[in-house]
């Protein structure tokens, strides 16, 4: 199933999200005499259903399953031309992301296998309540550093129930679903240019640039695991204004899904709602020298999920 937070008439709910409308869970438990999953989103946030083996999850499962074979419930549909669409998780506990972990160009699994052998997970965080926004909603170039502004499509996993010092045979199980995210980053972030030069300087700005509010599109929906049984299939593709810039798949991963979430088990707990963004593929823009402007718009695209739309704008 397709899972959504969306925003309207000032209010934030969960639907079932439908590539021209949504379905409000409210109103669809409400219904179906439903009140378990009714009291658990009052408020608009899905991960109030997790852990993703709970009762509510289990419940919101065969709600679901019994709205598609009802038709009537059709009547419930809103027009996504008239809600907003929220980052599916409202308050992620982390928001961590992985640096370098695309082979831009494989020839064979072996390489890949070595790479890991000889390396690990780069993983960095973004303050996820001022960096995430969702589908349509504008990403703003910051007026003190807006020339060299880059996007970055990633696959992300939405963790569903606790996991510590998982193996990555069983790592997918703790997976509640899968979203997009756009990792927005300010390749040209300086303060201070008259400073004086220390050693840590370069990471940090790398660092400090990845963390400007709204930095972090997210959406349109949360796609449930079972509906992605391997996510090391997935396209991968983002456009600028229809001009393809990225093209690639999650085979392409140095560590997979599973290794990742087996890397960062092994020292930290990782918790219903976590979001784990995976990575970037090549063709971003800071390669080709191509850097985002106003009014140009951005799509980025995964197979099975959907698009995340953003125009972009000056600030």
């Amino acid at each position: 199933m397709k899972l959504c937070r969306f925003q309207q008439a000032g209010a934030a709910r969960c639907g079932l999200y439908h590539e021209h409308y949504v379905l409000p869970l409210d109103d669809l438990a409400a219904a179906e005499g439903e009140k378990v999953v009714a009291e658990a989103i009052h408020g608009g946030e899905l991960e109030r259903l997790l852990p993703s083996d709970s009762p509510s999850w289990r419940t919101l499962t065969d709600l679901v399953q019994e709205s598609e074979q009802n038709p009537i419930l059709a009547r419930l549909a809103i027009p996504l031309t008239e809600v907003t669409l929220l980052p599916p998780i409202a308050r992620p506990p982390k928001l961590l992301l992985l640096a370098g972990n695309y082979a831009a160009h494989v020839e064979e699994s072996g390489e890949i296998a070595a790479e890991r052998e000889r390396t690990f997970p780069y993983v960095f965080m973004k303050p996820p309540s001022t960096t995430l926004i969702g589908n349509a909603q504008p990403v703003v170039l910051p007026a003190q550093s807006s020339e060299r502004i880059d996007h970055e499509i990633e696959l992300a996993v939405i963790i569903g129930r606790k996991a510590r010092n998982v193996n990555a045979s069983e790592a997918l199980s703790f997976v509640a679903g899968y979203t997009i995210i756009n990792d927005i980053s300010d390749r040209g972030f300086r303060p201070n240019p008259n400073r004086q030069e220390r050693p840590r300087d370069k990471f940090f700005d790398w660092q400090h640039g990845k963390w400007h509010d709204g930095f972090c599109p997210c959406g349109p929906c949360l796609v449930t695991a079972d509906e992605i049984p391997d996510p090391q299939t997935l396209q991968l593709e983002l456009t600028i204004d229809g001009e393809v810039r990225q093209q690639s798949t999650t085979a392409e991963q140095v560590f997979s899904i599973a290794q990742v979430i087996e890397f960062l088990s092994t020292w930290m707990t990782l918790e219903p709602g976590d979001i784990i963004s995976t990575g970037t593929p090549a063709g971003v823009g800071n390669a080709s020298g191509k850097y985002l402007r106003a009014g140009q718009t951005m799509q980025a695209k995964i197979s099975s999920i959907g698009i995340l739309t953003n125009p972009i704008v000056a600030q």
